[in-house]
């Protein structure tokens, strides 16, 4: 069972409070099932002009690939954006799928970040710690951060993205030509297994196959999903 998500009362700080508190509790060890059996991707897109928020969640067998199944959550978007609170926003509708899903994956991978974020809780973070899950955040652009080498264009490099002096994630060239992705741990995941993890699940295309089929999903590029 995940735990609640605080109502929303139009206090911003009370939250950014929270996730300060929340971050406290994300292990950056590994945490997750060895051998992987299953794997998730999840991601939220919005319908209804932002009024109602879609979760997709697609299960998957860890070794063959294959889709175990999939499922989607709508819910009354809670609250609005609010720049660097988006998990408070997501996890609502992200809880349903969840719960849907015929069976609770080994790791999550989720679309967003994970402890790259202000207060080391992007939204990957937030629910694994939420869920209990292993997660990890794989981000298609740096929400806070720098990398300070050069990342080559070959499919599988990876360099440190840093806040300061600290390290908080990683650049992964996934697709040659391509941008990078920015992969963070969420919880339940050493900062050094995240790259692999995240490039054992890519096949042709950018991103990692969880997070690519449960976008295809929640972005309503695959309407047999309705």
């Amino acid at each position: 069972m995940a735990r609640e998500i605080p109502t929303w009362n139009h206090n911003a700080a009370e939250l950014r409070k929270l996730q300060s508190e929340l971050a406290g509790e994300v292990s950056l060890r590994d945490g997750f099932a060895k051998p992987l059996r299953t794997i998730a991707g999840f991601d939220v897109g919005f319908e209804d002009e932002g009024a109602t928020t879609c979760a997709a969640a697609v299960l998957l067998d860890a070794n063959i690939r294959e889709v175990l199944d999939q499922q989607v959550a709508r819910l009354p978007t809670a609250m609005p954006y609010i720049p660097g609170l988006l998990s408070f926003r997501e996890l609502p509708a992200l809880f349903a799928a969840l719960e849907m899903l015929k069976a609770k994956p080994d790791l999550a991978f989720v679309d967003g970040h994970g402890i790259a974020h202000p207060r080391r809780l992007g939204i990957a973070a937030h629910f694994g710690v939420a869920t209990g899950l292993p997660s990890i955040g794989v981000a298609k652009k740096i929400l806070i951060g720098e990398a300070r080498m050069a990342l080559h264009d070959m499919r599988g490099a990876f360099t440190p993205l840093r806040d300061k002096s600290e390290q908080i994630g990683w650049l992964l060239r996934s697709k040659v030509g391509c941008l990078p992705l920015i992969v963070s741990p969420g919880h339940k995941v050493a900062m050094a297994s995240a790259p692999e993890l995240v490039m054992r699940y890519v096949t042709t295309y950018r991103l990692p196959e969880p997070t690519r089929l449960a976008d295809r999903i929640a972005s309503r590029r695959d309407r047999s999903s309705d």
